[in-house]
């Protein structure tokens, strides 16, 4: 059994799951491109490689044999019509070159000039950019040609992320514990029956003991959405993946466009009860979290534990409901705690019109854990807690009580909450919202972010700062986007272990920013970040499985393992590999990425866990900017 990472505070993602047992015999590079091989092919070109690129090829042998052999990047999913459309050319050539978009008759739609950007800085390739935003008629099979080499095929639509935006959300579906997941609404492929009910061989989650030495006694903790691509659940990955769905819901109904995301939206179980599909899918979870509380009269009452998972590292594959190993529940922790604060204080708030009553629960739970965590402010989680399941160890929760306090205040109006907000640190830090993103461990943007949307009773003046720095770290990732050959939106050292979910949650404050003024050129970044995710990166590659010419297929997961078992699935369409990890923390991308250029550390291969896992808290800001990026309102500005 392979050892596990563990988190690092400043390392979002550097924290969890490992792949166990044997490779499949269809992993590694030896099926694929080689480095060699393609670079031979576009040196006989009229482009040719920068000196870096090599790097990023040898990389690219994680994808099919065709991703990586055009030097013409676009979004392989398309662009929209009244959107950013713009492609990255791999070339050392020092003057501009023509560009022509086709149609697929073949006839030519457009024509331009590139604009030489140089060395990018990530994927160590010289770059040129054709922007062809001009044109705005939608179609099919539209190819972008550049002196004589031709882009993957990409539409042009209106309707280019609706789909998207519903199976990047059908993803907690297929994620859900304690429940079976119905053929009838994901089809036989991804069809299983429920998962730790206690039901044999599984030991269940529904009496779960504690470690040795945390409690005398059991807690019914079922349901939730397992974490990743192991079978745990974790109550800070878990509240920051459910404020993001709950988040993408309350913003798209300040926008006017919740409907998207209403009843029957989703093929879920609860579809056509009235309440919107995304809240019905958040209750999943936000149930699982509140059953995590210790109850009144134990040890810490009012906290919540910290996680639950096996015992030890089950295999891959291991479907749900065929996992034998025991169940455990681990120590509280503040940070837990005050993550079941915040998420329950944004249940009542957001959840209020539908459902009065459960609200109202989830407002209670809210003040017990505000109160428990204020009690108890630093039971920090250890670090060495990782046999069966990562630490997710966090040692400054600062920021944690930061974000639950402005939910309360947003839930409540009261003073306690008003002082505890503006009294914190993190109310005028700019650390807040920083270059590389918010993540599990860095929660305090998610609390500017609530203040700057949502109406509260703070002085005008501390609304419009509050505000202000969030268009200002908007500025900063634009910026950071326009010095770049591929306009991501981390810098180059950002290429950590789910290096795509720094990307969409960097997308999420760009398109607050554009809530908040209607500029234009923030809606124009968050589009050119689905660019990146959807094949406009230095692998030429899809992160988003089933969008694109070639899309990552192999991502690390126990029952999505076809790599190691053809009769098992690839994971479903709308599922986010976590994407360039440039600390290579696993043995399959040590042995096929030594060398590789920041941008270029991926490889679509089971057994990296660290470039290639899947889990809630980066499929769901994807969700939330699919969401966005699917809304067909005129431009304000």
């Amino acid at each position: 059994m392979p050892m596990f990472p563990h988190a690092h505070r400043r390392r979002p993602t550097d924290r969890r799951t490992g792949s166990t047992g044997s490779r499949g015999s269809t992993g590694g590079a030896g099926r694929r491109t080689t480095a060699a091989l393609l670079t031979a092919v576009l040196l006989t070109g009229g482009l040719t490689l920068a000196p870096g690129a090599a790097g990023a090829a040898g990389a690219q042998a994680a994808a099919d044999s065709t991703a990586a052999t055009t030097p013409v990047r676009v979004n392989q999913a398309g662009y929209l019509p009244d959107g950013p459309k713009r492609a990255t050319i791999v070339t050392a050539a020092p003057e501009p070159l023509n560009w022509q978009l086709r149609s697929a008759s073949g006839a030519t739609a457009a024509s331009g000039r590139t604009v030489v950007r140089g060395t990018d800085a990530a994927s160590g390739e010289a770059t040129h950019v054709a922007d062809f935003s001009a044109f705005r008629k939608a179609g099919a099979g539209f190819v972008l040609v550049v002196d004589g080499w031709s882009s993957a095929p990409f539409d042009i639509r209106a309707n280019l992320y609706d789909t998207l935006r519903t199976e990047s959300l059908a993803f907690f579906y297929h994620q859900r514990s304690g429940t079976p997941i119905e053929a009838a609404l994901v089809g036989p492929a991804y069809a299983r029956p429920a998962g730790h009910l206690g039901v044999a061989p599984n030991q269940g989650d529904t009496n779960v003991p504690c470690q040795a030495g945390v409690c005398d006694y059991t807690q019914d903790v079922r349901g939730g959405w397992y974490d990743a691509g192991d079978h745990g659940k974790y109550v800070v990955n878990g509240g920051i993946s459910v404020w993001t769905l709950v988040d993408s819901f309350a913003r798209a109904k300040r926008a006017g466009t919740a409907s998207a995301l209403g009843d029957s939206t989703l093929r879920i179980p609860e579809r056509g009860n009235g309440v919107p599909d995304i809240l019905d899918e958040a209750r999943w979870e936000l149930d699982f979290l509140m059953r995590m509380q210790v109850p009144e009269g134990r040890p810490y009452a009012g906290m919540a534990f910290h996680k639950i998972h096996d015992a030890a590292w089950t295999g891959i594959p291991t479907r749900p409901d065929l996992d034998p190993q025991p169940r455990e529940l681990h120590r509280p922790s503040t940070a837990a705690t005050l993550n079941l604060a915040a998420t329950a204080a944004q249940c009542a708030r957001v959840f209020r019109p539908y459902d009065s009553a459960y609200a109202k629960r989830c407002l209670s739970v809210a003040r017990t854990a505000w109160t428990a965590a204020k009690a108890n402010p630093a039971l920090y989680a250890p670090d060495s807690d990782s046999t069966g399941g990562g630490p997710y160890n966090d040692t400054q929760v600062t920021d944690d009580f930061y974000w639950a306090a402005a939910e309360l205040y947003a839930a409540t109006g009261e003073r306690a909450y008003r002082d505890a907000v503006t009294s914190s640190p993190w109310h005028t830090s700019a650390d807040a919202l920083t270059a590389t993103g918010f993540n599990w461990a860095d929660t305090a943007a998610l609390g500017r972010l609530t203040l700057a949307t949502v109406p509260n009773g703070l002085p005008a003046s501390d609304i419009r700062r509050v505000r202000a720095s969030v268009t200002a770290a908007a500025d900063g990732h634009l910026a950071t986007m326009a010095g770049q050959g591929y306009a991501v939106p981390i810098p180059a050292n950002g290429y950590v272990w789910g290096s795509n979910s720094q990307v969409t949650n960097n997308a999420i404050v760009v398109a607050t920013a554009y809530d908040l003024t209607g500029q234009q050129r923030y809606r124009a970044g968050v589009l050119e970040s689905m660019d990146y995710l959807l094949g406009r990166n230095t692998l030429n590659l899809s992160y988003v499985t089933g969008y694109g010419d070639t899309y990552a297929k192999n991502q690390h997961h126990r029952f999505w393992a076809h790599q190691y078992d053809a009769s098992l699935p690839n994971p479903p369409a709308g599922s986010l590999a976590g994407g360039p990890n440039s600390g290579l923390q696993d043995p399959v991308a040590q042995e096929h990425l030594a060398g590789c250029a920041p941008a270029a550390c991926y490889i679509d291969d089971i057994g990296s866990y660290s470039t290639n896992e899947v889990t809630i808290n980066w499929n769901a800001p994807l969700a939330w900017l699919a969401a966005f990026a699917s809304e067909r309102r005129l431009p304000r500005a």
